[in-house]
């Protein structure tokens, strides 16, 4: 089998998220932590260590929406399914996460076009893949050839409330974006909110987990060297009590 790494790393300097939202990640190398190891053990001297060393670790400040991350309804709202309480991370099934995969690209669209459900409805009909319930649908847009640059955040085409549903409908309940958000870039959005003023355009994908509960991953890497089906998804979120998301090691299982 071959395994495409579906994740992007964990790292300071990139610009991945809105200022101010970013990670941290403070390195301690194998001789600035030496003193520590000192400490820990009375009486050891550096010269006692091979070649004077302790060992190498690192302290991370972070959100759990930073890097390549699963999303659980929670994060979406409160409820799902019509009224049931919203899972958090730690509570979706974990046989959501290790599924067929289908990939679908919308390169092809501008950045901060909103997906309709006739236009995915298109997609996975020209696909050739029979759509079928757990699959993982993942979205390869012209966000994920800007990551890493600062027009990453506005890049890529998202996916409205009524494209969600029609996946939710056919059973899908994990879906995938290389781009920050499964919704388009917040900078559109908002500027069609200034023009029109309607409240139902904000984070119309998301939101309608509160009519079926589903998880999403966003920040996937390396979409563009998937082929469109006939693969499997592993992307087992991080279990973290009572959280609205988990990161994932997102790999795509190719025979």
């Amino acid at each position: 089998m071959r395994l495409i790494d579906l994740s992007r790393a964990l790292e300071n300097e990139v610009p991945a998220d809105p200022p101010g939202f970013g990670p941290r990640i403070e390195y301690s190398d194998h001789h600035q932590s030496l003193p520590g190891m000192l400490t820990m053990f009375p009486g050891l001297t550096e010269a006692q260590l091979p070649h004077g060393e302790a060992w190498a670790v690192e302290s991370i400040t972070l959100s759990t929406h930073n890097g390549t991350h699963v999303d659980a309804p929670w994060h979406y709202a409160s409820t799902m399914n019509r009224g049931e309480r919203a899972w958090t991370i730690d509570e979706v099934p974990l046989d959501w996460f290790y599924r067929p995969g289908l990939k679908l690209d919308f390169r092809d669209l501008p950045d901060g076009h909103v997906v309709t459900a006739t236009e995915l409805a298109a997609r996975v009909e020209a696909s050739g893949h029979r759509l079928q319930p757990l699959d993982i649908v993942l979205m390869n847009t012209r966000a994920g050839a800007a990551y890493g640059t600062p027009g990453y955040l506005d890049s890529g085409c998202g996916f409205g409330r009524e494209a969600t549903l029609w996946l939710l409908e056919r059973g899908v309940r994990v879906l995938g974006t290389d781009a920050w958000s499964w919704d388009a870039p917040f900078s559109c959005t908002r500027r069609r909110f200034q023009e029109s003023g309607d409240v139902s355009i904000i984070w119309e994908g998301h939101k309608a987990g509160l009519e079926t509960g589903y998880c999403q991953i966003e920040k996937l890497a390396n979409l563009d060297q998937l082929p469109t089906s006939g693969f499997q998804v592993a992307c087992f979120p991080f279990k973290i009590k009572a959280a609205s998301a988990g990161f994932t090691r997102a790999v795509a299982i190719l025979p």
